[in-house]
């Protein structure tokens, strides 16, 4: 039930947003969301039961009824997140001020709920015709926008600077000839291309070329097992309609492709303008938008196959960061009584030579098989990166007619499948907190929501919440806590370093009282901020939890 878990995925992801905008709404509203404690308390126990490792579905209850267990815990989870994120984009609108002069004109805010300041892409629905100006109203500037459709609606897509850190910025939109800009990228037949990439995608949506153009302008597309880039296992990578361009402009350029070789499939490629992902300094993107429009009962991946020499592959698994290497050669796989075939697909894997290499963001895809492991055998040094699209890879017997296939049948029926990448280059050694702010900023896009209040209960065109001074600490939940804002702001971050660290956190807010908690939000020892700020203790790739009055 790959789209089912997906879905999930997506919706875990998108709770890191939802709950941090319902932090900042309920410091300023006690009572935002009180009604959804039920709705919350049933999603928490749905995310207790969704992966508790019965997923063989070869027991006494049926497949039937065990996909339909699993939807019903699906739709508990996906239909809080989505009830929070909405309440909570609207009422952030509310508590923002609205230009109420006679010729006002209408604002947006865009919201980063990471601990880093972000550029990046920020979409805004917006249905009015004629030509516009969006202004950033912290620097009276003029950004640089296009109109774009995007799941049948209009919007309004800007190239968003210096969003602050679990913070936002307020745009306004006025009538207006906007200022002329170049694309961001150049479309040549099959070719799409930027400064940093020349792509060429096929009409099958397989990448047959991808060509790093700033640093060893070398191609990174190598065939291997019969199969290229972005490759789903079709025969012929000129089968496909006609090439399309989509929403043209100078902040993004999209290409894409359509073919039934080897099922009903659909492949994006996005290239944007001036995409240095966290602010000067950064890497650019590729996004990769993938998806299938049949039901299938075999087992499907989607092949990168790249041209590195004797890669090395890292990638993170549920907080831990690990080598795809045995622990005898330097990684961190057991030597005996493991398996091999597949590996954990969370935020990211990254592939690469020592100082050149690919990071590979992930949204959908839970696993990943390098070249042809199996569970015996890890090809550890393989090129080629093949993330699971769907399937049942495990049978019970032996190999007689009775031999039982583990899991839910076809998919349950499913007959719409979704997988998001997104890739950038690196030229240094692996670095994972590099790949790991990549794979966060990919998959916690910048929220936007319309500026409706009549009152600035936050200030008027920018604000950020909490500023960390540690480059390492990853901010991972961000929300009231379980009792209600009244009993405090729980913070939960992660030191991805390799050493301990001492940051100090520092909050838009005078704290009045901090405790550190269990992760489970249990107060351990009090602590003694100073004024708005509060000094932490992490080991080395510590998770560490607080609580905070203000």
């Amino acid at each position: 039930m790959n789209e089912t878990t997906a879905h999930i995925r997506r919706a875990t992801e998108k709770l890191r947003s939802a709950e941090a905008l319902s932090a900042l709404v309920s410091l300023k509203d006690s009572t935002f969301a009180r009604n959804l404690k039920g709705t919350r308390d049933l999603a928490w126990e749905a995310y207790g039961l969704y992966w508790e490792h019965d997923w063989t579905a070869d027991g006494p209850v049926s497949k039937r009824d065990r996909a339909n267990w699993q939807t019903k815990l699906h739709h508990r989870i996906v239909g809080y997140v989505d009830t929070l994120f909405s309440r909570a984009s609207l009422a952030m609108g509310q508590q923002l001020k609205m230009d109420q002069s006679s010729t006002a004109a209408p604002r947006f805010y865009v919201f980063n709920p990471l601990n880093w300041s972000r550029n990046d892409v920020a979409d805004f629905e917006y249905r009015a015709e004629g030509p516009v100006r969006v202004i950033d109203l912290q620097t009276k500037r003029e950004v640089v926008s296009q109109r774009i459709q995007k799941g049948g609606k209009p919007f309004i897509r800007i190239w968003a600077e210096n969003i602050p850190s679990v913070g936002y910025k307020v745009y306004e939109i006025q009538k207006g000839t906007p200022a002329n800009q170049p694309d961001a990228a150049q479309v040549n037949g099959e070719v799409i291309q930027n400064e940093y990439y020349r792509v060429r995608l096929k009409k099958s949506g397989v990448i047959s070329e991808l060509y790093d153009r700033k640093a060893k302008r070398r191609q990174l597309v190598k065939l291997q097992n019969g199969r290229l880039f972005n490759d789903i296992g079709t025969k012929d990578p000129d089968t496909g309609n006609a090439l399309v361009v989509e929403n043209k402009g100078p902040v993004s350029v999209t290409l894409k492709a359509v073919s039934n070789d080897p099922i009903a499939h659909k492949v994006r490629v996005t290239l944007f303008r001036n995409s240095r992902i966290g602010g000067p300094g950064g890497s650019p993107r590729i996004d990769i938008e993938d998806s299938l429009q049949a039901n299938f009962d075999d087992v499907k991946t989607w092949a990168f196959s790249l041209n590195l020499t004797n890669p090395t592959t890292n990638h993170e698994e549920l907080g831990a960061i690990l080598t795809a290497k045995k622990e005898t050669r330097g990684g961190d796989y057991a030597s005996q009584n493991a398996r091999y075939d597949w590996q954990t697909f969370n935020h990211f894997a990254d592939i690469g030579e020592p100082n050149y290499g690919v990071t590979i963001s992930n949204q959908d895809c839970s696993f990943f098989k390098l070249g042809k492991s199996t569970s015996d055998s890890l090809w550890e040094t393989s090129a080629q990166f093949n993330a699971l699209a769907g399937g049942q890879v495990d049978t019970y017997g032996s190999g007689k007619k009775d031999t039982l296939r583990l899991g839910i049948y076809n998919q349950n029926g499913v007959t719409k499948f979704r997988y998001h990448f997104a890739l950038t280059i690196r030229t240094q050694a692996f670095d994972a907190l590099a790949a790991m702010k990549f794979s966060l900023e990919d998959q916690n896009p910048l929220v936007v929501g319309a500026v409706t209040g009549t009152e600035a209960t936050y200030p008027e065109t920018t604000f950020s919440l909490l500023k960390t001074d540690t480059p390492g600490l990853l901010i991972w939940t961000l929300k009231p806590s379980e009792e209600g804002i009244n009993n405090g702001l729980i913070a939960r971050f992660w030191n991805v370093n390799k050493t301990a660290a001492t940051p100090t956190l520092n909050w838009g807010l005078p704290i009045r009282r901090a405790w550190q908690t269990t992760h489970i939000e249990t107060n351990e020892q009090a602590l003694h901020p100073a004024n708005n700020n509060l000094k932490t203790n992490f080991n080395a790739r510590q998770i560490n939890t607080y609580r905070l009055q203000f």
